[in-house]
């Protein structure tokens, strides 16, 4: 990110699609393609990582932290490379055109994915799955097992298990990885598809001048694989269960703070192997991105710990994180540490500083920028050069929605000021882009929905919300409606390429 550049936010499973979920297939070509023509450098994603559909879909809750979410890989892709056939799509269920059904595209694309493993187990080659699987090996094992148990046991989470797959003897693992090889082997077959189409799609990407930002949470969940193999590098109780969770105080989202609920690391015993998990879990990422953002970077410097049992976060406390121990151990492994710090919210001069001695870049987001404040981070004339300015992000309303349902009257004054120009709710993501295009910072990256001009309708989240969220789908329409010239005019005028 060392010159003057910008990009696009948009999830996979956000893409159009005839099965009912945006996936690694055709769609996502043709908007890699939509980039290129457009000016744009970089495509921003949300993590890949499997969802847990117990959670409300969310990508920043999943059982495995380096595991593919299958639900991504393109039937269209299988059926190319021979795994499928056309005849494998009779009898598709209607999908909304503008929103994912997760459970009728789950339930749909693991029949299509059962039927591409049945073809493959027929077949004689091998040679790149066995290659695969011995690449993955660090993460693969235990994420195969864990699926397999977890399905086989009727989705129980692991703190419920028999004690001898709970505490992961050895024995009883032999046993049942014996027993369940089939459902083993047909997982480790799900994660040699996503991760082959991923890897095509981005060397597509890369071929094209178009870089990739993932995505990386900070916390995982309790009913994990990673949680699961690694119990020793979390506070929990001998039974597995947490003794604090994971939170964050009263915000702008939310005035009881966020109860996230996942368990929250023992940093002394990640500094006693040189936070060797945490390095190939960044290690994993790089692999699969050219840039990755942390999320909720603040807690490596102090994360809010809130007793179990507690019903909001409100009552938590701030607990000393590992800051520059694991930022020395991350830049050992990688010197030029391609890293995007979410520095947002209460952020203090010891989160700064860190990101300031590693030469970081973090994160603004115009719609915090437009209040009265004259130390608002957020507001344009305070943006630095070193971070990527947002008009919004997944969190936020699109930016129609913003400006119709949350802005201030003094906010849309600013707004025109530094647009030059009456602002309203038909020309108000050309102007915040404008804004974000015309910034300080290096980096400026857009969802799609403001690229679109979308109003609330296509919200991908509401913090705190317990349904509805990350469903927003974009249509064909829309994605072949995109004028690349208007937003490439954009780009090139505020001094980016």
């Amino acid at each position: 990110m060392d010159e003057r550049s910008s990009g696009i936010l948009l999830h996979m499973t956000s893409l159009p699609s005839e099965y009912g979920i945006g996936d690694l297939g055709p769609a996502a070509y043709e908007f890699a393609d939509y980039l290129y023509a457009a000016g744009q450098r970089y495509w921003q994603v949300l993590p890949f990582t499997p969802i847990d559909p117990g959670t409300c879909n969310s990508p920043y809750s999943s059982p495995s932290a380096f595991a593919g979410n299958r639900i991504l890989v393109s039937p269209r892709l299988l059926i190319d490379d021979g795994f499928l056939r056309e005849e494998d799509m009779e009898g598709m269920p209607p999908f909304p055109e503008d929103r994912v059904d997760y459970s009728r595209a789950i339930q749909y694309k693991d029949a299509l994915l059962d039927r591409a493993y049945r073809k493959f187990i027929g077949r004689d080659e091998r040679e790149d799955f066995d290659t695969f699987r011995r690449s993955a090996a660090h993460w693969l094992r235990d994420h195969v097992l864990f699926r397999a148990i977890k399905d086989h046991l009727g989705g129980a989470p692991w703190t419920e298990w028999p004690s001898g797959l709970r505490d992961r003897r050895v024995d009883s693992l032999e046993s049942v990885e014996e027993q369940l090889s089939e459902a083993v082997e047909r997982e480790e077959f799900y994660q040699f598809l996503f991760f082959r189409q991923w890897k095509a799609l981005r060397s597509y990407c890369n071929d094209n001048g178009i870089n990739v930002i993932g995505d990386i949470p900070f916390y995982v969940s309790l009913d994990s694989a990673d949680v699961w193999a690694n119990r020793g590098l979390f506070k929990l109780d001998y039974g597995g269960r947490p003794e604090v969770v994971a939170g964050v105080p009263p915000d702008y989202f939310s005035r009881n703070g966020q109860l996230w609920g996942n368990p929250v690391y023992r940093w002394e015993a990640h500094e006693r192997d040189d936070y060797a998990w945490w390095t190939s879990r960044l290690a994993h990422n790089l692999a699969m991105f050219d840039t990755v953002r942390i999320d909720h970077f603040r807690g490596f410097c102090a994360y809010w710990e809130v007793k179990l049992g507690l019903r909001t976060a409100r009552k938590g406390r701030w607990v000393e994180g590992p800051g520059d121990a694991l930022l020395s151990a991350f830049r050992r492994a990688f010197p030029s540490l391609p890293v995007i710090a979410e520095d947002l919210g209460v952020i203090t001069d010891d989160v700064r500083g860190l990101m300031a001695r590693f030469d970081l870049p973090g994160m603004r987001v115009l719609q915090f920028g437009f209040g009265t404040e004259t130390d608002n981070p957020n507001s344009p004339g305070n943006i630095p050069e070193n971070c990527v300015v947002y008009t919004g992000t997944h969190d936020n309303n699109t930016s129609r929605g913003w400006f119709r349902q949350e802005a201030t009257g003094a906010e849309k004054r600013k707004l025109e000021a530094l647009s030059g120009r009456k602002v309203s709710a038909e020309n108000l993501s050309e102007c915040m882009i404008g804004v974000a295009e015309g910034s300080a910072a290096r980096t400026a990256i857009i969802p799609v929905q403001d690229v679109l001009g979308l109003g609330s309708e296509a919200r991908m989240n509401v913090p705190g919300k317990a349904g509805g969220n990350w469903e927003w789908r974009m249509t064909w329409e829309q994605l072949k409606g995109l004028d690349a010239e208007i937003l490439r005019g954009m780009t090139e005028e505020g001094g980016r390429r």
